[in-house]
């Protein structure tokens, strides 16, 4: 008994760290877009005139302590610890999960081959290519699952509601849709038994969904609504752009550069008259592009998880029907059609991507284990067949090891040459561009004062606009920008070519008889920077005749 209990401990909490750790040592850590450095950002009080106590969209309840332990303890990277110890939290609580219905079939040496394998090839890219969109779509998925592996047990119920609530309070959406990934594999781990727990979750999340729109103020509710309408557009291409007006095209081109600070040019009312949904238009044109590019991510990136997907349906065909063949394939017409509907409809990104796979392919292996009267001892050609399979997906890992290293080093570099010490506000347009592959685990920030963000979602954060006025005396973007154009200390203007033109633009567009002209250009228009790449600006602002 204390040998098996030391063997569990050993499968399911010492070799999900080990392969976490060797991960993160061996090929690092980076993040696979912006969010989580603007997150971060946020949470240390870099883009917001007081310290924050809530991020409106995510992290709810967990933003005020994020932020209070960056107060106190400035170098400690605390995002990247949170969401790593809960990327762990899933990975063990998948890995007992697995154990269970391993051990059943393998030896020791064998389950944890297989679970390393599985992790190589389904889970690596987690740890390495860094989203805080995947924890709690993982979390909540794992959680399931180890209750629903264990339906007698309430411990085992706790725990799992537990990590479902966590993963919720992170990103609802995303908790949300590992619970719904995550039914197959619980009912076949415990048929009619799971549906206590998958219960209990659905509850879970529209209580929680309850409590955040019953407290939510009316700022962050028109945050979250105009978040979702610039998606519809610029993440989705749901919408299509039909403006009737100059000041409708200069707030669509708005957009569509992410420049959405300005309320008075990117509000509901622009969705509502220039941004329609052509539904003709989008199933003709849009969609058809979409599910290429996603069939092309697939192959590309995961061909490993589509082989196994490819060898469980041969399984199950060359099998009895007594098996469960019917409710095998109506589960495989789910997720496929789910995922048409995700790369169709919105969009199926890596970091939505792979949890989809893992769900589907951790289902069908759930199925093939719990129904099955022997699985095949020594089948050479599979084997040899998956060896070279992963070998293939072991040099894609290397070279992207390389790609994003060498991205991270290049992003660090441009925000070093972009730092100056005097700065006490640094006004942004494009600087999202260099977030992107910086480790989580480095708390350190190249530059200096606070970030007042033009573009980007964050943009649209109330946050932000309180940052305005602290340093202006206005939440007004263009007699803002007006304001902070005048002062020659302590102002520091990063913006993209296209998006200076935009914001000249739009302070031409919204001068009064009374207001100086503001023209911002490009420092040094002749040196080494990309066409559309962030660099330094100063503003011309003409006295008012």
């Amino acid at each position: 008994m204390v040998y098996r209990k030391s063997r569990r401990w050993l499968f399911v909490w010492l070799l999900p760290a080990l392969l976490l750790l060797a991960t993160i040592v061996g090929l690092g850590s980076y993040y696979e877009t912006n969010d989580d450095t603007v997150l971060t950002l946020f949470l240390q009080g870099r883009m917001s005139a007081v310290p924050i106590t809530s991020l409106h969209l995510y992290f709810h309840g967990v933003a005020a302590p994020l932020a209070y332990l960056y107060q106190q303890w400035p170098d400690v990277p605390w995002y990247g610890l949170l969401l790593y110890g809960l990327l762990y939290l899933a990975t063990a609580l998948l890995f007992r999960v697995l154990y269970r219905l391993l051990r059943a079939w393998l030896r020791p040496g064998e389950t944890v081959l297989a679970l390393v394998l599985f992790f190589l090839v389904g889970w690596l890219e987690h740890a390495m290519w860094f989203n805080y969109m995947r924890v709690p779509l993982l979390l909540a998925a794992a959680g399931v699952w180890y209750a629903a592996a264990r339906p007698a047990r309430n411990t085992a119920l706790v725990i799992g509601i537990l990590a479902f609530g966590i993963a919720w309070l992170i990103r609802p959406s995303a908790a949300v849709l590992g619970l719904l990934l995550a039914v197959p594999g619980a009912w076949w781990l415990s048929g009619r038994r799971s549906w206590r727990v998958l219960a209990s979750a659905a509850a879970l999340a529209l209580v929680g969904a309850l409590a955040v729109s019953l407290t939510r103020s009316p700022t962050a509710a028109t945050f979250r609504r105009l978040d979702v309408l610039k998606s519809n557009l610029n993440d989705y291409q749901l919408l299509r752009p039909t403006p009737r007006t100059a000041t409708d095209s200069l707030g669509v081109r708005a957009v569509q550069h992410w420049l959405l600070a300005d309320s008075t040019l990117v509000n509901e009312g622009l969705f509502e008259r220039a941004l329609p949904l052509d539904a003709t238009y989008f199933v003709q044109e849009t969609v058809p592009a979409k599910l290429r590019e996603t069939a092309q991510l697939l192959v590309q990136n995961y061909f490993p998880l589509l082989v196994l997907l490819l060898l469980s349906w041969i399984w199950v065909a060359r099998r009895a029907r007594h098996i469960g063949r019917r409710e095998f394939v109506l589960v495989q017409v789910g997720f496929g059609v789910g995922l048409l509907l995700l790369a169709g409809i919105l969009k199926l990104p890596p970091r939505l991507a792979l949890p989809y796979l893992d769900a589907w392919v951790l289902a069908n292996g759930i199925f093939m284990l719990k129904r099955a009267e022997r699985l095949p001892r020594r089948p050479w050609p599979v084997v040899v067949g998956l060896v070279a399979v992963i070998g293939l997906y072991g040099y894609k890992t290397v070279h992207r090891r390389q790609v994003l290293y060498a991205e991270q080093r290049a992003n660090s570099h441009m925000l070093r040459s972009l730092a100056q010490s005097a700065t006490t506000l640094l006004v942004a347009d494009g600087l999202e561009t260099y977030y992107k592959s910086r480790s989580p685990f480095d708390a350190t920030w190249p530059l200096s004062g606070r970030i007042l963000s033009l573009s980007g979602w964050q943009s649209l954060s109330p946050e932000q606009s309180a940052l305005r006025a602290a340093h202006t005396g206005t939440r007004a973007v263009p007699d803002a920008l007006r304001y902070l154009a005048a002062q020659k200390q302590g102002v520091q203007w990063v913006l993209t070519p296209a998006g200076a033109e935009l914001l000249n633009n739009q302070l031409e567009h919204m001068l009064s008889a009374t207001q100086p002209a503001v023209q911002l250009r490009a420092l040094a228009p002749d040196s080494s920077y990309l066409p559309n790449q962030p660099q330094p600006y100063v503003p011309d602002v003409q006295s008012v005749k």
